[in-house]
């Protein structure tokens, strides 16, 4: 490693806050357990020339997946649940769904199992998936307001057909906000306090949760980028700028009843780099163990076929990942676009927060800034840059 080489993980950040794309990025690359590389540049708000509080909030979207889904493999351990059961032993809503047909007409679904939920594979869909009729009805639904509880949003989905039939293909969905409501059944307690028992608490978490208190508030960094989660696959080919955005009525900070398992949580970059070393290995700090070492490695296991590859979200595709109970997985480095390891693993949010495990490197790696829909592929550009800076 020379210092040049280390320095381009600080100067990609330098380079995004710089141009005016990005307004201020945190990151924190562990390796071997210890911090490798660390920083912050920029501000919470660029435009007004504000500056990052002490110990930034972050809206990180679908970094909340990961920690809703590694709850379902915890009731797995324990015999409360089976990745086989069908979805509607839990939600008699989804007994009887049907399937959206190119024409118009529908037809029955095939039961939908937790097996399905966890690997986006149930037939539903978003509504910012580009050419997916079922994106439409989603879109017209009550599905980005903030103030309906988990289960009203998850009862408005049993209402609209699928978009294909279980287990056909991979279409990146709200299966996890489902998978958190048979969270919510299983256990008779909302998804709040499910997650503070357990993970939260046993974590030590302190600025993670579905709410901010009020004295921490202003913690919270500022949104930029699209005004809303349906729009975040909407490009033009106008340089990126700093658009303040209000994001709070899809993902409020003061609403104690809001919860969702797809999106909602709130975090830090510590709290979050405690999470990521959870799913690297079901250890909590003390190193009591919250997931097995078999089940951590069985969900960080690719399970698509390759039929159901590459995975895409609108115009971007994922080239040799796969996806596991968790999360993606480098699952052919002979496909991959950028450098990785086999078995590399992790997610992103929508507002460009995201991390990733690597195995074989001993890395794991949290970058958290505040951008929805932006066009950076500000994942591809900090692991480049920090794989180019090993030995």
């Amino acid at each position: 490693m020379t210092t040049t080489r280390f320095d381009r993980i600080a100067q990609t950040a330098q380079r995004h806050v710089d141009s005016g794309a990005l307004s201020g990025i945190e990151w924190n690359i562990l390796r071997g357990g210890r911090e490798w590389a660390r920083g912050a540049y920029g501000m919470a708000d660029g435009l007004n020339k504000i500056p990052m509080p002490d110990k930034p909030v972050y809206r990180i979207f679908s970094m909340t997946k990961p920690v809703v889904s590694a709850v379902a493999l915890m009731l797995m351990e324990q015999g409360r649940l089976h990745l086989f059961d069908p979805l509607a032993a839990y939600l008699p809503e989804f007994a009887q769904m049907q399937v959206l047909n190119p024409d118009g007409t529908t037809t029955p679904a095939a039961p939908i199992t937790i097996e399905q939920l966890l690997t986006h594979r149930a037939g539903f869909s978003y509504g910012f998936i580009p050419d997916c009729p079922v994106a439409e009805l989603y879109r017209k639904a009550p599905l980005r307001n903030g103030t309906i509880p988990l289960a009203e949003f998850t009862n408005t989905i049993a209402i609209l057909p699928l978009a294909y039939q279980p287990g056909s293909k991979w279409l990146y969905s709200v299966a996890t906000d489902i998978l958190a409501r048979v969270l919510e059944v299983i256990l008779q307690k909302p998804l709040p306090a499910i997650l503070d028992e357990y993970v939260i608490d046993p974590l030590g978490l302190t600025d993670t949760g579905f709410m901010v208190p009020a004295e921490k508030r202003d913690r919270i960094m500022p949104m930029f980028g699209k005004f809303s989660l349906d729009d975040v696959v909407a490009f033009d080919a106008a340089p990126q700028t700093l658009i303040p955005s209000d994001i709070s009525y899809e993902h409020p900070a003061d609403n104690p009843d809001f919860a969702r398992g797809g999106m909602g949580l709130f975090s830090t970059l510590d709290d979050y780099t405690v999470i990521a070393r959870f799913l690297s290995s079901g250890l909590a700090p003390d190193n009591s163990r919250l997931l097995s070492r078999k089940t951590v490695e069985m969900m960080w296991t690719d399970r698509l076929p390759d039929s159901q590859k590459p995975m895409t979200i609108g115009p971007f595709s994922f080239g040799g990942y796969g996806w596991g109970l968790a999360g993606r997985v480098m699952a052919d480095m002979g496909a991959a676009m950028y450098p990785s390891s086999p078995g590399e693993c992790g997610w992103a949010g929508a507002a460009s927060t995201f991390f990733w495990i690597d195995p074989v490197e001993d890395i794991i790696g949290i970058v958290m800034t505040q951008y929805l829909g932006s066009k950076i592929p500000i994942d591809e550009e900090f692991m480049t840059a920090a794989y180019q800076a090993l030995d």
